[in-house]
């Protein structure tokens, strides 16, 4: 059975990562000119940017600014301020499950806060919003989700997740929740669902509008324990 809901942010409830990823590439090459930094932004999905810029100067044996880090937020902040949209669909399928919800992400507890408001969709939430910054590992391992679980008062095992990101959705299998994959957002790959299927992936959606009659099935028992 299924009695609690919960979202990742970006790539389920806002079409942020797009804009994240050109802020990335943008900020990467006007510091480092010269280096094409597109195909390595595409494997940002699901990181948090912290860890993917450690990467980025050990590929390319960088040295990045000390406040690098606080620049690209900042950079990537006001992008989303400008331009964040909600993903289609995704408050009114939200308004129609009948389970308290909550968000967790990999991204700072700030940007969460202001992409939930930004989309209108505080109400839904409410203080039910938890990111990475507040434990020790961020997705993919299972630490945020749990830390979510045990704030909530719920068991991972009666929650249903809904990620986009492989990282993310290990994570919540790792927690023991069951998971939803979101494919729906502008930043997905051709094929991305393709790959999720390969990984044994069941619970696959493209729009929105599919979410509250999965989520009914699962409050009705129907997920049995199948994971994914």
């Amino acid at each position: 059975m299924i009695d609690h809901l919960i979202c990742d942010c970006d790539g389920v409830l806002v079409d942020s990562e797009v804009i994240a990823d050109r802020v990335l590439a943008e900020t990467l090459t006007a510091t480092f000119p010269g280096i094409d930094f597109g195909p390595v932004v595409k494997t940002a999905f699901g990181q948090q940017t912290s860890r993917f810029l450690s990467n980025v100067a050990s590929e390319f044996n960088l040295q990045l600014p000390p406040d690098f880090l606080e620049t690209i937020e900042h950079n990537v902040e006001r992008a989303l301020a400008e331009s964040l949209s909600p993903i289609n669909g995704v408050r009114d399928a939200l308004l129609r499950v009948p389970l308290p919800a909550a968000v967790v992400s990999n991204s700072r507890l700030s940007r969460v806060s202001a992409s939930v408001r930004r989309a209108g969709l505080a109400n839904i939430f409410g203080p039910r919003v938890f990111s990475a910054e507040q434990v020790p590992r961020p997705k993919p391992f299972p630490d945020v989700y749990l830390y979510a679980a045990q704030q909530l008062g719920v068991e991972p095992a009666r929650c249903v997740v809904v990620e986009d990101s492989i990282a993310g959705l290990n994570a919540a299998r790792a927690a023991g929740m069951k998971t939803i994959a979101f494919v729906g957002a502008s930043h997905i790959p051709h094929g991305y669902a393709d790959v999720l299927r390969e990984m044994g992936l069941t619970r696959i959606i493209e729009h929105m509008d599919a979410l509250p009659a999965l989520i009914e099935s699962g409050v009705r028992g129907e997920f049995g324990d199948v994971q994914s």
